[in-house]
């Protein structure tokens, strides 16, 4: 029941717990509705339990500024109904679709479904353990997913697998891989399938084309029960603007700008939420903490973060409106996101938020209290753009583009970055990593085992999109599964051994994880080698003490023999792990599995390694305990 308290600390903008109080909520006698409108005239409630009657459920306003409520006895779970809005304005009429809904009607039909969120969790010791699986000195590896093309069954692949029968060969394959999380493009229903989840209407709800509720809490529990995180991508930068969903809500811009130059994204034809209006704002945060209460979610990827920062973002001169300074910083949503981030980590302290954000904004990842935006994660745009462009080149362009590798580190401790090869880089043409490597089919593999093992060297937190752990040869689409019989063949069968591979060492050698945000964890030995497309550096544990690693890196098809390494210490170091093995596919050339260092000064260091470095090859070499 809506209390004066409630009310108070809506329209204050507040209230990060709207999902007890609004929408459909279930009694032992009934279920009370309520619904903010506060430019109609009339609201009702319609459905099938009265034959979409727009007179016989009517709701009463409940405060003097626009919430409406109304108490039906007899209905329960699995009622569909809508809220009809007669507006004071125009004499506009519409029926919208609950925006506090839990549950909804498969596409393309459009009602909210009155659901009840019992479940009984089994994931308590993975709660209780969360903290230290997230944090900044944690192997975080995260494979990101569409759940709707992950993997299909019917005789065309025509069927979506279910939330629950997506969690067992999920499962499955994440622990053969190995990757710590799983990030789930956005599960929040959503009208159109091909915006991938993108394009959101119900903030909280699953999407109903893969079940139920439940369905998709059975999932979270399972995964948890096998000590992998879930991440999910959350987008309240902007939203569809059909008909029944938030846009001109109550036949006034409600949820977004009336203005469509503060209101209108033009990339994205969607509407843009106007975070300076304290409802919106209880209702946005209301929806991110809503996923990591009932859903028992461990972090959020925020999409879109730029597109909110910038009020100027994707538009010409003349086609926005500048903030009250007269500047181009959209301060509204900056104040949004930090309170967001604020509300996240006090009330959930284990969970960690990702910003997506392409663009120089200080301190992204920074706490709120020295001026952060609070966000835990950023990923890593520039790192992704430098690198794939480095090796679309041909091998013998390579020595001129040096700096697309080290440039990085100039900034790579400027915030908690993720190295991220998402699904953004495989679609619209882009091409699969696979196919955008250089050179003949040999040597596109060993460019891709030389990627991953590049990004699994380098400072910061690990994703792959799902179907590049396979070398997949054809860019995404969410109209098909990825095309799993490719592991029939060995090359691709061996390019996921080498990423399984990689993240076990990633997440078992501290020095590979534990300094993933820290410039402790991270010295060069040689970044300036440009002539021979050579990189090497150290990577050391910064917590546990662990043993260093040396990185060594070949960037082109020539082997390299009596290469000279310097090392800190001497002794005999292990050549833990070399992607041109022959069990990845590789050529087989290496260093028999170790070299002892010699007292040979190198690189300013008193030891040295006389290696082979094998050709589109990675080398980690363990030091002496």
């Amino acid at each position: 029941m809506l209390s004066d308290e409630d009310l108070h600390w809506f329209h204050e903008g507040t209230h990060y717990k709207l999902y007890e109080k609004l929408g459909a909520q279930i009694t032992d006698k009934g279920v009370e509705l309520s619904v903010w409108a506060p430019n109609a005239e009339q609201v009702s409630v319609v459905g099938d339990f009265n034959g979409w009657d727009r007179k016989s459920h009517p709701m009463q306003p409940k405060s003097g500024m626009g919430l409406w409520h109304t108490f039906v006895p007899g209905l329960g779970k699995g009622t569909k109904y809508k809220f009809f809005i007669r507006s004071r304005f125009n004499g506009y009429e519409v029926e919208k679709a609950d925006p506090f809904a839990h549950h909804a009607e498969t596409a393309p039909r459009t009602a909210s479904v009155v659901w009840p969120l019992d479940y009984a969790w089994r994931d308590q010791a993975w709660m209780k353990a969360r903290p230290g699986k997230q944090g900044l000195q944690a192997p975080v590896s995260i494979y990101e997913v569409h759940i709707g093309s992950w993997r299909r069954h019917g005789s065309r692949g025509e069927h979506l697998l279910t939330y629950r029968a997506l969690a067992a060969p999920l499962i499955e394959h994440m622990q053969k891989t190995g990757f710590t999380h799983v990030e789930f493009l956005p599960v929040m229903e959503h009208p159109f399938y091909g915006s991938w989840g993108y394009q959101t209407l119900g903030y909280f709800a699953p999407t109903s084309r893969y079940g139920t509720p439940q369905d998709f809490m059975f999932l979270v529990d399972e995964l948890h029960a096998a000590g992998i995180g879930v991440i999910l991508d959350w987008v309240p930068s902007h939203f569809p603007t059909d008909e029944h969903g938030l846009a001109y809500f109550d036949g006034s811009h409600l949820f977004e700008h009336q203005d469509p130059k503060e209101g209108f994204h033009p990339d994205w034809n969607s509407a843009i939420f106007n975070y300076g209006r304290n409802e919106v704002k209880s209702f946005l945060i209301s929806s991110a903490l809503f996923w990591l209460d009932r859903y028992h979610i461990d972090g959020l990827r925020v999409d879109a973060v730029a597109s909110m920062l910038y009020r100027d973002y994707s538009r010409k001169h003349g086609e926005w409106v500048p903030n009250k300074y007269g500047g181009r910083e959209n301060l509204e949503a900056i104040d949004f996101m930090r309170t967001l981030n604020h509300e996240v980590y006090t009330r959930f302290p284990g969970v960690q938020t990702y910003a997506e954000e392409s663009t120089a904004w200080p301190m992204v990842s920074r706490p709120t209290y020295v001026g952060g935006l609070g966000f835990g994660y950023k990923w890593d745009m520039g790192w992704m753009h430098d690198i794939l462009r480095y090796f679309q080149r041909d091998p013998i362009h390579r020595s001129h583009h040096h700096n697309e590798l080290t440039f990085r580190q100039l900034y790579a401790y400027g915030e908690n970055f993720v190295c991220s090869l998402s699904h953004d880089e495989v679609v619209h043409g882009k091409g699969s990593l696979l196919a955008k490597m250089a050179g003949d089919e040999w040597q596109k593999f060993a460019n891709l085992r030389l990627l991953y093992g590049a990004m699994f060297a380098e400072p910061g937190k690990k994703l792959l999109f799902m179907g590049q752990e396979i070398g997949q040869w054809r860019e995404w689409t969410h109209e098909q599964s990825l095309d799993w019989h490719l592991l029939d063949e060995p090359r691709h069968a061996q390019l996921m051994q080498w990423v399984s591979d990689l993240n076990a060492f990633y997440r078992a050698a501290p020095a590979m994880h534990e300094g993933d945000c820290d410039p402790r964890g991270f010295s060069w030995i040689d970044g300036g080698d440009d002539r021979q497309s050579v990189l090497s550096f150290m990577r050391h544990a910064v917590g546990s003490g662990g043993p260093s690693i040396a990185v060594v890196l070949n960037f082109t098809p020539m082997p390299r023999a009596n290469c000279r390494v310097g090392v800190p210490v001497g002794g005999v170091w292990k050549e833990r792990l070399n992607s041109d093995a022959s069990i990845y596919g590789g050529s087989g050339q290496g260093n028999l599995g170790s070299v002892e260092a010699a007292p040979v000064t190198s690189h300013g260091q008193p030891y040295s390694l006389n290696l082979t470095l094998p050709p589109l090859g990675a080398l980690f070499l363990e030091a002496p305990v």
